[in-house]
């Protein structure tokens, strides 16, 4: 295999669960409201307005994917629509690259877009497997992965590592 390439969604079935239960809880009082006909006419437009927000809200965060793609040049990543086109970190700036086990919610306070510290990253959408990244900076990147161990094999690949890992 010469080329890795993997994307991302918010699909577990939890996250479905708790759009819905969101949802209901917008809908059903909206209609009460509505069935009763007390409503005046900026109490209509907020509610209008408060359930387009929540349903602008559901639309963007099902929008969001995580983008990886390894070869020759390097690592590309991209988190839509953060990112419009992916990042390359060239293989000539990383000092170490493997594929890890980390726990999200202690190492980065979750999945998503993280930025906890100033010169280390994560970009995830599930689970606790990721390609990290140490650049020859003292920076760090980790790139969340459901594909492991075609992740591992491609960078194994392309970039040699030093045996003190």
């Amino acid at each position: 295999m010469r080329f890795f390439k993997e994307t991302q969604r918010f699909d577990q079935w939890w996250f479905h669960l708790i759009n819905i239960l969101v949802l209901g809880v917008m809908i059903y009082p909206t209609y009460q409201a509505f069935r009763s006909n007390n409503l005046e006419a900026t109490e209509i437009y907020v509610l209008i307005l408060a359930f387009i927000l929540v349903l602008l809200l559901l639309g963007l965060v099902y929008s969001i994917k995580l983008r990886t793609q390894i070869d020759e040049k390097g690592i590309h990543y991209g988190f839509f629509p953060f990112h419009r086109k992916n990042r390359i970190v060239p293989w000539s700036n990383i000092e170490h690259c493997y594929v890890r086990t980390y726990n999200p919610i202690t190492e980065y306070g979750g999945w998503g877009y993280r930025g906890i510290r100033r010169n280390s990253k994560a970009f995830n959408i599930k689970g606790n497997q990721g390609i990290q990244i140490v650049f020859k900076t003292g920076g760090k990147l980790l790139i969340g992965t459901q594909k492991t161990a075609e992740a591992g094999q491609i960078i194994n690949r392309y970039f040699k590592q030093d045996e003190g890992i």
